[in-house]
């Protein structure tokens, strides 16, 4: 085995120890590596941004140069912008709190957070604009980082979006909204606290007073609504403050009318049979309307214009169309339609002239304050329910005489009493020739025939009028006739008679008919008193004769017999007439008074004298009652009590009415009654 050298073992020692620190120096190293990877990975993460520092150093000396101007440029006004938003926000407490305790600080603040959404939303574009060219041209020129870029090209294209919206409350949060909401709820709140309705005076004096002349609502609120009312409209809410004022007042106008109790301008045509039932009603409408025209919508017509005037005449009369409309006029114009719907008689003439009475004396109110063209629908009803007044009016006047005439076919009252047709037409013809109606009637058929071209002379009203009272004559006469028991129909004509003259003298058509045809038919009813007294009761008297009633002619017994005959004959006579009499009727009192003294004057006389000179022959007789049946006192009250009007049951013309144009008969109120 060889000998290992020393020289040998000294190499090897020398290696190993080299080894070994290389083994020490590779662990240290590898540990310094181990501790280098993060800040490695730092490094890497920072390169981006050291690069796009030093990018501006490798980028064109005159990009470098021009970029700070252009910097410039482009921030200075989105710093205006900022600075402007910045001032919005600051007027939000302000503009949050409410606005009644400072009405024209509010509405100072307001127009300037307008001024200032008006100012960022015309400059918003051109800042976003002037970002864009800036970032644009960093883009260009390679001056600033890709992704940089990326983030502010981002960043702006939000901004335009927001800014193509449209949309303010997105610059101001809400504030503008929310503040004209609190002046929508100040304007109604004003109009709500200063809306009284007016009092109501008794319903006798609607009408009396003029027009009312102050405004309604005091000069400072008014001014007050007119500030509010100038805001809202340059925000585009001109509308809802509209709608406010109109629901606050026309609420306030059905207010006032509520205490007149117009429930029956609700009532349909299937509520009531004729106008009669409800005749209270329209003589009611003319006053209420005249005192809704005249002191509540003309007061809202002057409100309008004081509240609305600077916004424009289209506006506020607009706005009034609306209150009009939705406080009653038209219910007011329907009630009179619907009376004209009504079945007609002539009782609905009269009414129909009411009606064009009242709308002829509001002409020129209506045409102020519905004349403009907001108040059409107004304007079409009115003119529909004139149209509709004027020819059912007319109509029904012109077919007064051919109704009289029909009626001549039936049959005349069983009582002999005046027909209610005679009755009613006196007193109505009278009416229509009355100042009341005369002026009315006229112009109403003047406009009828210039709507058919034709020509109007009063004298056609004049005739048309004793053209009916002819046909009453004719039918008198044709009723009379129908009698069968010719005395009834003397005492009916006696009735008539009398009652046209009693009741057209003095009167505008009995002026008309003249002095003559009154005496005429005063002489015609004496006529006839005459004849019905000679055929009736007129005959008693000779029942009591005297002759063979001489004691001494035939004995006291012969005598007694010839009494109690005759006695006999004039109680069944004068039984038989007074119980079919007791049914005949004389409304007149004077008449019925003198009628009755003329029958006692022609029977109780005779009567009497016969019974003290004959009586006591009978008056020992058994059966002397059979034939004394009646005292002087008892004939007398019995005669004088005839002909009076039974109660609830007096003359009537009930006849049919062929041509189905009015209802059968006519008003109760126009039935022949007590004359007292």
């Amino acid at each position: 085995m060889a000998v290992v050298s020393d020289s040998m073992i000294e190499k090897l020692a020398s290696a190993r120890k080299s080894l070994k620190s290389s083994l020490e120096k590779s662990k240290a190293l590898g540990l310094a590596l181990e501790k280098s990877g993060p800040r490695l990975e730092e490094i890497n993460q920072r390169l981006p941004t050291l690069e796009a520092a030093v990018r501006p150093i490798r980028a064109q000396k005159e990009a470098l140069v021009a970029v700070g101007g252009h910097i410039n440029r482009a921030v200075s006004p989105a710093a205006a912008v900022l600075n402007v938003f910045d001032a919005v926000h600051g007027l939000e407490k302000s503009l949050l709190s409410d606005p009644r305790n400072d009405l024209p600080g509010y509405l100072s603040v307001l127009k300037r957070l307008e001024e200032a959404l008006k100012f960022l939303g015309d400059n918003c574009g051109l800042a976003i604009q002037w970002l864009e060219d800036i970032v644009e041209y960093l883009e260009d020129n390679l001056v600033a980082d890709d992704r940089y870029v990326s983030n502010l090209k981002k960043s702006l294209k939000n901004l335009r979006d927001l800014q193509n919206d449209g949309e303010r409350a997105r610059l101001d949060g809400g504030l503008l909204e929310a503040a004209l909401d609190k002046l929508e709820c100040e304007f109604r709140l004003l109009l709500t606290e200063n809306s009284v309705p007016l009092p109501m005076s008794s319903p006798s004096a609607l009408g009396e007073q003029p027009c009312i002349a102050p405004s309604p609502l005091p000069v400072t609120v008014i001014q007050k609504l007119q500030a509010i009312i100038g805001r809202l409209t340059a925000n585009k809410r001109l509308e809802k403050c509209i709608s406010i004022y109109v629901e606050v007042r026309s609420s306030n106008v059905r207010a006032s009318l509520q205490a007149l109790d117009l429930d029956y301008l609700e009532i349909s045509i299937s509520e009531f049979n004729d106008v009669q039932s409800i005749e209270g009603y329209i003589a009611q409408w003319g006053k209420h309307l005249e005192f809704a025209v005249k002191h509540l919508f003309e007061a809202e017509y002057k409100l309008c214009n004081d509240v609305y005037e600077r916004i424009g005449l289209d506006v506020w009369m607009g706005c009034f169309a609306k209150i009009a409309a939705q406080a009653g006029i038209l219910a007011f114009l329907q009630f009179g339609k619907t009376v004209t719907e009504s079945k007609k008689d002539p009782i609905k003439l009269l009414k129909l002239l009411d009606i064009f009475a009242s709308l002829n004396k509001l002409r020129l109110d209506f045409n102020r304050l519905f004349g403009g063209a907001a108040c059409i629908e107004i304007q079409n009803l009115t003119r529909d329910l004139i149209k509709r007044v004027i020819e059912g009016a007319a109509e029904i006047f012109w077919e007064l005489l051919v109704q009289v005439e029909l009626q001549r076919q039936t049959t005349p009252p069983s009582d002999g009493s005046v027909p209610r047709l005679v009755s009613f037409l006196t007193d109505y013809c009278n009416r229509l020739l009355g100042d009341s109606y005369k002026p009315i009637l006229t112009q109403v058929l003047v406009i009828h025939r210039n709507w058919k071209h034709e020509k109007f002379q009063e004298r056609l009203l004049v005739d048309a009028i004793l053209k009916i009272t002819k046909a009453i004559e004719h039918n008198l006469e044709t009723w009379s006739k129908g009698y069968e028991d010719v005395t009834l129909s003397n005492f009916f004509l006696m009735n008539n008679h009398w009652h046209l003259h009693k009741h057209l003298k003095g009167t505008k058509l009995g002026d008309l008919l003249g002095d003559s045809w009154l005496k005429e038919h005063d002489q015609s009813k004496d006529y006839y008193a005459a004849i019905f007294l000679k055929d009736s009761w007129g005959k008693l008297p000779s029942l009591l004769s005297r002759e063979g009633l001489m004691l001494f002619s035939g004995g006291r017994a012969t005598a007694r017999e010839l009494v109690k005959k005759r006695l006999k004959s004039f109680n069944e006579a004068f039984d038989d007439m007074y119980k079919k009499q007791s049914n005949w009727v004389v409304s007149e009192k004077d008449l019925r008074e003198k009628t009755c003294q003329l029958i006692v004057q022609a029977v109780v006389p005779v009567y009497r004298s016969y019974m003290q000179n004959y009586g006591p022959l009978v008056e020992q007789d058994p059966s002397a009652s059979k034939y004394a049946k009646y005292t002087v006192q008892t004939l007398e009250k019995m005669l004088a009590s005839l002909f009076q009007p039974k109660p609830g049951k007096y003359a009537s013309f009930n006849g049919r009415q062929p041509s189905g144009k009015f209802s059968n008969g006519l008003p109760d109120q126009y039935h022949s009654s007590p004359r007292g």
